[in-house]
């Protein structure tokens, strides 16, 4: 066989590995999303489930290396285009109808959250990267938030997909709780939606624990949570400033997540799309759940990443700070409404 063939068939196999790659993280993601609609498995979500299922097969058997190119495809390129389908679920126009009390109060759990995560990290001994992407995660918008601030913090891919796993598992535990909650409080169902949407982790863990006392409670729930959405992109902004401000221009500069952008544009031209009557309520769910199933795949191969017995000495610290400062958001938020 000459240089020449070689060559050739070298160029088909890793061609054929980055394909091979991309599809595995496609299929764990579809068998995710099959899982997340059992009883108790939907309460995890196919993002959860996505991570468990290649957190079980990274640690069991081993892959073909040859995937590992479609596979780090999957967790950078597909999880930046999520993102951007992501910016669907975010309608403008209902956050700013409710006008700049809703906003303000969003800013002030998100500042407020994030730096009482980094207080409670630092007690703690949390890693640093590890500790700001649970924080940006809890204080914004659950496994998007994590996303867009890996890149800007430059986490291990390892970090990524662990911040995302505990978020679903502390927001899923207490979006499941809330609804007790607010019925031994006797919370009106707007004060109780209005709790769950400044307070929970993700749109769907709101949603969840939102839907409790009806529409009367879901409405507010989501209101709020969308105005924390709202602010993923401005929060970004300082936090590529601060990170760049912290380097004092030595080593490796925070990079700008231009990813965001699309983001952005996504949601001003769904909330345009839905004023204008040409996006419909259909149409909106349909691309929402796209963003949702890609999430789904880029969080599959953040999965491949996580080496169990590292896990294990890592995550105690972790999942103590997210537990106290879950707990203690819920108990502010509910005292300020």
């Amino acid at each position: 066989m000459s240089i020449e063939d070689k060559v050739g068939d070298e160029i088909m196999q890793q061609s054929g590995g980055f394909i091979k790659g991309i599809l595995f993280t496609v299929v764990v993601a579809i068998v995710a999303f099959f899982l997340g609609k059992l009883p108790f498995l939907n309460y995890l979500g196919p993002l959860a489930i996505a991570i468990i299922i290649t957190v079980i097969i990274r640690n069991t058997r081993p892959y073909p290396q040859q995937w590992k190119s479609g596979i780090d495809f999957s967790s950078k390129k597909i999880l930046r285009f999520a993102i951007i389908l992501y910016g669907i679920r975010l309608n403008i126009a209902v956050v700013a109808n409710e006008g700049l009390p809703l906003i303000v109060r969003s800013a002030g759990v998100i500042v407020g959250t994030i730096l009482l995560t980094i207080l409670v990290g630092k007690l703690l001994g949390v890693e640093e990267k590890l500790m700001m992407l649970l924080a940006f995660g809890t204080a914004i918008c659950g496994a998007a938030a994590i996303a867009a601030v890996s890149p800007i913090v430059k986490a291990k891919e390892e970090d990524t997909a662990m911040s995302v796993g505990m978020i679903a598992l502390m927001g899923t535990i207490f979006s499941l709780i809330y609804p007790t909650v607010g019925h031994l409080l006797n919370l009106t169902p707007a004060a109780y939606g209005y709790w769950s949407g400044f307070s929970l982790h993700e749109i769907a863990h709101a949603a969840l624990a939102g839907a409790a006392f009806g529409d009367a409670s879901l409405t507010p729930a989501l209101l709020a949570k969308l105005s924390r959405v709202l602010l993923l992109f401005p929060v970004t902004l300082l936090l590529v400033g601060f990170m760049k401000f912290k380097n004092g221009g030595k080593g490796q500069k925070a990079s700008f997540p231009y990813f965001l952008l699309g983001f952005l544009i996504v949601s001003a031209l769904g909330t345009w799309g839905t004023q204008q009557g040409w996006l419909s309520e259909t149409m909106q769910n349909n691309i929402a759940q796209t963003g949702t199933f890609f999430l789904a795949v880029a969080m599959a191969a953040l999965g491949m990443s996580v080496d169990l017995k590292e896990l294990k000495a890592r995550a105690l610290k972790p999942v103590i700070m997210l537990t106290i400062v879950s707990v203690i958001l819920s108990s502010l938020v509910l005292t300020i409404l």
